[in-house]
């Protein structure tokens, strides 16, 4: 009825075999597992790092809330201007933080220019010097900010967040609103009847767009106008 294994060396070559195999198989899916597991963790270490992303390009975004221009005036950029002025002193654009977003760092924000005399990407630059009452001391490549009260920021300073609200200010005798040829010498500065579009880019890569057009004819000198 029952059938016995007498031979004892058969015996243990069976057991060695499949436990061998056992064991192979074992590794294998050890292995297979721990790729598995590693593979998993990178995707989601990807997935979460481009969802930040994706997120603080919608949230870490700086909002446009206004868009002025300055008529230049009698003397500024050394120039004397007659009673019918045809250019801007200087642009102005009013911004704050988008709804949602965090502190945003504006010495890391960059302003791409296309004007009408060419095309430039603009950084911060805190050295601008106001004492003029105009933008001639803002250096070419670069714009300044003002707060709330009209003067010119520090780069400790320029933090956007929900609470505060800056103007960029930009000097229209540089590239590429003007020719950066100095004003007194026959300089173009941004005129009438001129455009020009500008890129606000926060440290997140958020963009802002704006185009500004100036209008058909300036009446008064130092007036404010919209672009």
């Amino acid at each position: 009825m029952f059938e016995f294994i007498t031979n004892n060396e058969d015996r243990g070559q069976v057991g060695i075999g499949t436990l061998i195999v056992f064991i192979a198989m074992v590794l294998v899916a050890a292995i297979a597992a721990g790729v598995l597991i590693n593979t998993a963790g990178f995707l989601q270490s990807q997935a979460e790092a481009t969802g930040q992303e994706s997120t603080d390009l919608v949230s870490e975004r700086i909002d446009v809330t206004s868009t002025v221009g300055i008529v230049e005036d009698s003397g500024i950029y050394g120039q004397t201007v007659g009673d019918n002025p045809q250019n801007l002193s200087q642009v102005r654009v009013g911004v704050t933080a988008a709804s949602g977003a965090d502190q945003i760092d504006l010495n890391k924000t960059t302003v791409q220019v296309v004007g009408p005399n060419g095309q430039a990407t603009l950084t911060f630059d805190d050295t601008a010097d106001g004492s003029y009452g105009d933008a001639s001391g803002i250096n070419s490549g670069t714009f300044a900010i003002q707060n709330a009260s009209g003067g010119y920021i520090s780069s400790d300073n320029a933090v956007l967040n929900s609470s505060n609200s800056f103007t960029l200010v930009f000097n229209t005798n540089n590239e590429p609103l003007g020719d950066g040829e100095d004003a007194s010498t026959g300089g173009v500065l941004f005129g009438e009847s001129e455009s020009s579009s500008l890129d606000i880019v926060s440290p997140s890569g958020a963009t802002t767009s704006v185009e500004l057009t100036a209008p058909d004819l300036f009446s008064k000198k130092g007036a404010a106008v919209r672009l």
